[in-house]
């Protein structure tokens, strides 16, 4: 890769840009602190006539003991008339919703910290192929993926780790979890956009991989010499990915100054865990819906913008421990004063079939154009069966000292 580029484009030093950033949070709950993170950021970027390069290293200390490095993106690009084609490890961001992933499924997420950091830092790099064909106003983009990268969870011992409960002492088998690299393991991921004066709409299609593995639960039990009832003594737990066919598109128009949005994907052969007895393994296979419908808008220098979320699983069975809808809305408030340097904003999710929500009000000062801080607070509250309420302890008050170059 770096013979291509060294060869197609003209001799001259890469761009270095990037960011030095401490970010510190604080618990409420005990005062202890929630984040310690210490980040650089770099990115090199060399660009020629028919060839481009990018490498963005980034290293993360955490806690002060913990060092992690990451290759974000690396990757080269080639361009053509009428087309052009990058190769290496990319990040990939689809659809039209704010802090949602419908459509928005080539690049897993790293979700070590849950939902908290910046959604352009959420999304994992994956090793592929990407082809962008151009026709007028509209672009075909075909994305082939060779190795599968999954979903990154919280380790043991985070904040951030939910501890599963389980009806009797597991036993975890992870020899089927890994995926082989190979053309009948490899993913492959299509999208069709065009944008006209009155609307944009894209059109997308996927043959993947469920990015979080299913758990097959194999039960063990014995025999009460008493009663002569079944007595669970144990699970064998089985993680193992599984394909999934995705179809869906988004689209976005602007009527008198409101942005109205739209996303929505069809999920086919997603696995559910289940409490049917009849099912061996302790899941079920069934289809589901995930979509949006949202709208910006500006109220004097206010911006706003709301969506509601649904996600509903298609010919319900009772037994399954998902509830059969899930409904989620989105709120976002900004204003920017001083000149655009001072930038006070409010993002909400609010679980609507949970009673819960995830608050994270911000304020954040530009001192110039490399310089600013930011001091906010993520607040957890509701039900702590919910997929926010759950972080009901992890409620903390934050601050962010970011240095760009």
């Amino acid at each position: 890769m770096l013979l291509i580029a060294s060869h197609y484009t003209k001799a001259q030093n890469p761009d270095i840009s990037g960011f030095a950033r401490t970010y510190e949070g604080i618990l409420f709950d005990n005062g202890n602190f929630g984040i310690m993170q210490q980040t650089l950021n770099l990115n090199f970027e060399q660009m020629g006539d028919k060839v481009a390069f990018k490498a963005n290293p980034m290293v993360y200390l955490y806690n002060a003991d913990s060092l992690d490095f990451r290759m974000r993106e690396l990757y080269l690009d080639l361009y053509f008339d009428n087309f052009d084609i990058r190769i290496g490890k990319q990040q990939v961001v689809w659809g039209k919703a704010d802090g949602v992933f419908i459509t928005d499924v080539v690049s897993p997420l790293n979700l070590s910290e849950f939902l908290l950091p910046d959604f352009d830092e959420i999304r994992k790099g994956v090793v592929a192929t990407k082809l962008n064909y151009y026709v007028g106003n509209s672009t075909l983009e075909a994305i082939w993926i060779p190795v599968f990268t999954p979903t990154e969870k919280p380790p043991p011992g985070s904040i951030w780790y939910i501890q599963p409960d389980f009806p009797a002492p597991p036993a975890w088998d992870f020899s089927l979890e890994t995926i082989t690299p190979g053309l009948e393991t490899s993913e492959i991921f299509l999208k069709y956009t065009a944008l006209t004066s009155a609307i944009d709409f894209e059109l997308m299609g996927a043959y993947t991989w469920d990015d979080n593995p299913t758990l097959h639960v194999q039960k063990e039990f014995s025999v009460d010499p008493n009663t002569m009832q079944p007595i669970l003594e144990g699970l064998n737990i089985t993680p193992e990915h599984h394909r999934l066919a995705i179809g869906g598109g988004s689209l976005s128009s602007e009527i008198k100054g409101v942005i109205l949005r739209g996303e929505a994907a069809y999920y086919n052969g997603k696995y559910f865990l289940t409490e049917d007895p009849l099912q061996p393994d302790g899941n079920i296979q069934k289809d589901y819906l995930h979509y949006l419908v949202g709208l910006d808008f500006n109220l004097g220098p206010v911006k706003l913008s709301s969506q509601f979320i649904q996600q509903t699983i298609l010919n319900y069975d009772s037994n399954i421990l998902n509830e059969k809808t899930e409904n989620t809305m989105t709120f976002l408030a900004r204003y920017d004063m001083l000149r655009e340097t001072l930038h006070l904003e409010l993002f909400s999710y609010i679980g609507l079939t949970n009673e819960d929500a995830l608050i994270r009000p911000k304020i954040t000062y530009d001192f110039d154009d490399s310089f600013s801080i930011l001091f906010g607070s993520n607040i957890f509250a509701g039900d702590e069966k919910g997929r926010f309420g759950q972080y009901g302890d992890n409620s903390m008050a934050y601050l962010k000292i970011k240095y760009s170059f």
